[in-house]
């Protein structure tokens, strides 16, 4: 493969007219300008400058490699410009996947804000449970993942994967409004294991959670209904077809059907991560996304430490 920096000289050689004029445009001495020309002509195995008492000129061989050179330098001058607004945040994309529950909390406000500090780097967004989200992190199809994981699920360490906490997510039971538990400040989960149960359908954590919360409370639950759509649970809760756990984050429009009573003596909790390849394999887009992430998540801690609004 032919040597850029050569490519350089030479184009340099035939702009100035001059090994000395190239000398000082390349910040190089004669001998290294001569030094760099004779290499590149034994690479192609042909001349490339003629010399002449009116100086130098190119042979077709070095005027055809020169018009290449022109190209490839080009194209290398754009990459420099692209990568420096890259870093600089003047341009580039930020892919990020999120699940449900954050894209219509944390996400929502953390793009706004994303977008007014960055506008020219293109936001992208899209949904998918971790279960499909970290393999597409994995696989470079996206630049942040936001995923969950349990105390009591927790997620498998990948060596090339750095997880970022941005929220500890609060499980609180979820009654139906005229339950007899309803009005309690608290309870103990051992208090409903002889209610029906809902819990999340497909093999995920979600649905491994709920089952170890009870087991763990010493009963095994009676699962009567299943769904991922944590809207249908609290319908479901508020059509008396069950109780099941709900976590902060799908807690900001509460269903008027549904009562959510805090757990004794420990909640569960389902901490909340953003994902992104480890340093030095993630882009200055994704560091900030989650650094604006990490703020969203504070001031969202901050608001559910008040009572939980009800939707009308």
């Amino acid at each position: 493969m032919l040597d850029v920096k050569r490519m350089r000289v030479l184009r340099e050689i035939a702009l100035q007219g001059s090994f000395s004029a190239a000398a000082d445009e390349l910040y190089l001495s004669q001998s290294a300008v001569s030094q760099h020309l004779a290499a590149l002509e034994k690479e192609v195995g042909q001349k490339l400058v003629q010399r002449a008492s009116g100086g130098v000129h190119l042979t077709q061989a070095g005027e055809v490699l020169v018009a290449h050179a022109d190209a490839v330098l080009c194209r290398l001058e754009e990459a420099e410009r692209e990568l420096a607004a890259l870093a600089g945040m003047r341009g580039g994309k930020l892919r990020l996947v999120s699940f449900p529950s954050a894209s219509a909390t944390l996400v929502t406000s953390a793009a706004a804000e994303f977008t007014t500090r960055f506008p020219d780097v293109k936001l992208e967004l899209r949904e998918a449970e971790p279960e499909d989200s970290f393999p597409a992190l994995k696989r470079g199809e996206v630049d942040v993942a936001l995923l969950f994981d349990y105390e009591l699920v927790e997620a498998e360490a990948d060596r090339d994967v750095e997880y970022h906490l941005l929220l500890e997510d609060r499980m609180w039971a979820a009654l139906p409004k005229d339950h007899p538990l309803a009005n309690e400040e608290a309870i103990e989960l051992s208090e409903l294991a002889e209610e029906p149960w809902l819990r999340g359908q497909c093999d995920s954590t979600c649905r491994q959670m709920v089952t170890l919360a009870c087991r763990e409370a010493g009963f095994e639950p009676k699962v009567s209904y299943e769904s991922d759509d944590y809207a249908v649970l609290q319908g479901l809760v508020a059509a008396k077809l069950g109780v099941t756990l709900l976590p902060d984050l799908a807690l900001t429009a509460l269903h008027p059907g549904v009562a959510v009573v805090a757990v004794k003596p420990r909640p569960p909790l389902r901490r909340v991560w953003a994902a992104t390849l480890t340093e030095g394999s993630r882009s200055p887009a994704a560091e900030a996304m989650v650094e604006v992430l990490i703020e969203a998540s504070r001031k969202f801690a901050a608001e559910v430490a008040r009572p939980i609004a009800v939707a009308a």
